[in-house]
């Protein structure tokens, strides 16, 4: 079978997984030249393929880009015999890519991700995730292969997929909103209620390890240098930045308060992690672009999360910023209060903790303040470097920047950032700690 593009494949060594013992493959190269003897072995092992079934014939296959870490391909599959349970079309996540070591660095997040998939199959599982076909990981060398159904966007009912910071191409996006917080309040009130019995064990509590990349250690000599180019970049090119946030006095205060992180920093770690009815198992990261959308037979929105990447116990606060980082700040200031108080419900409803909404907000407020802090202050630099001086008349809509996710999308959070420091005083909560 020729792939339907080139796939380029980086020569490595299989390993055999740590619980199936199946080799697995280190890319799609090496995955392709398998064949669908091994995918048969594979399933199998997993038990998603009965012993009298096999994988007949891999009829596409295609390495595709995106994501942080790993490689990946989508492929599609013919079975011997007919089983409407087993999706044709597929997708496989690798957690190596030999060829980046920083997106190599990152291979480990794939080990909890294996464990999360197995924990989805648990009877009574709260919310729908991709399904699973073979998952494994070898701890030794960080190598591992996730195979999993295809989200068919745009086909059977599923919308189109909604892409990070163009939420004002979406249609309603409360709704979608509203529909991602659900589903990630019944994930953490699940596991709070006891269902997930020994096997939660698999994900410990990380607060700080949940983040893609190494953060670097605050510096207030680097944060000064930061915060100037801010200042002057907020007036160089104003129609990047509502007028509230380039203002001359919240830019000054905001540059008096951000050192105050350098010197607290641990005090708010210890505060996002003091409570545990806030603790719970969460995506980190369930933006729009990692869900899935389709009404029901009652028209009403539903919706999956995928990419499970950093999958751990965490503060719920965090769940809440990684789904709303990328809103429109429009969102933030119309629905940020409903939306905490619908998660605080729902977490109740399926047999979490009693969580006061007020101390939720608090924590959400505090846990964006650190983000920003920490990832979204060289976005000016960011800008300038790839974009020059043309981006001085930009604003978000132009092409340069909407087709570019790599710039719109952390200029999009340090918006939000600054438009929540200024609305809700995140400063004088980070002062309070």
């Amino acid at each position: 079978m020729t792939p339907s593009r080139p796939v380029s494949a980086t020569a490595g060594t299989a390993v055999p997984g740590d619980d199936t013992g199946i080799a697995l493959p280190v890319g799609p190269g090496e995955l392709l030249s398998c064949g669908s003897g091994y995918l048969t072995r594979a399933l199998r092992s997993y038990g998603t393929l009965a012993a009298d079934n096999a994988v007949a014939n891999v009829t596409e296959f295609a390495e595709v880009g995106g994501g942080s870490t790993g490689r990946k391909a989508r492929l599609s599959v013919e079975y011997a015999g007919r089983d409407p349970q087993l999706p044709t079309e597929l997708f496989a996540k690798f957690s190596r890519d030999l060829d980046d070591p920083v997106r190599d660095a990152g291979r480990t997040q794939m080990k909890a991700e294996v464990r999360f998939a197995e924990l989805a199959r648990t009877p009574g599982f709260p919310i729908t995730v991709p399904a699973t076909l073979f998952a494994d990981y070898h701890s030794e060398s960080g190598t591992g292969l996730l195979i999993s159904e295809r989200i068919m966007f745009g086909d059977n009912g599923i919308e189109q997929q909604h892409h990070k910071c163009l939420d004002y191409e979406m249609p309603d996006p409360l709704d979608h909103y509203r529909t991602v917080t659900v589903s990630l309040a019944r994930l953490a009130g699940w596991h709070r209620s006891g269902a997930a019995g020994g096997a939660i064990d698999d994900f410990p509590v990380g607060l700080q390890a949940a983040s893609v990349g190494e953060r670097r250690p605050l510096s207030e000599n680097r944060l000064a240098r930061q915060l100037a180019r801010l200042t002057d970049f907020t007036s160089t090119h104003p129609r990047l930045f509502p007028a509230g946030v380039r203002a001359p006095h919240f830019l000054s205060g905001f540059a008096e308060q951000v050192p105050m992180i350098a010197r607290a920093e641990a005090a708010v770690w210890r505060h996002l992690a003091a409570d545990p009815n806030h603790i719970a198992l969460c995506h980190w990261n369930a933006n729009v672009d990692n869900a899935w959308f389709w009404r029901d037979a009652d028209d009403v929105l539903q919706c999956g999360l995928m990419d499970w990447g950093c999958v751990s116990q965490m503060n719920v606060a965090m769940a809440l910023w990684g789904a709303m980082s990328a809103a429109e700040t429009a969102l933030w200031n119309e629905h940020f209060d409903a939306l905490v108080t619908l998660f605080v419900t729902e977490l109740a409803a399926a047999g979490g903790p009693p969580i006061d909404p007020g101390e939720l907000t608090r924590q959400v407020l505090i846990y964006a303040g650190i983000m920003g802090v920490s990832w979204l202050l060289d976005v000016p630099a960011l800008i300038s470097s790839r974009l020059g001086e043309s981006a001085r008349a930009m604003t978000r809509y132009d092409a340069p920047i909407k087709h570019d996710e790599s710039v719109r999308a952390p200029l999009q959070k340090l918006v939000n950032v600054l438009n929540l420091w200024q609305t809700r005083d995140i400063g004088a909560l980070l002062a309070g700690l």
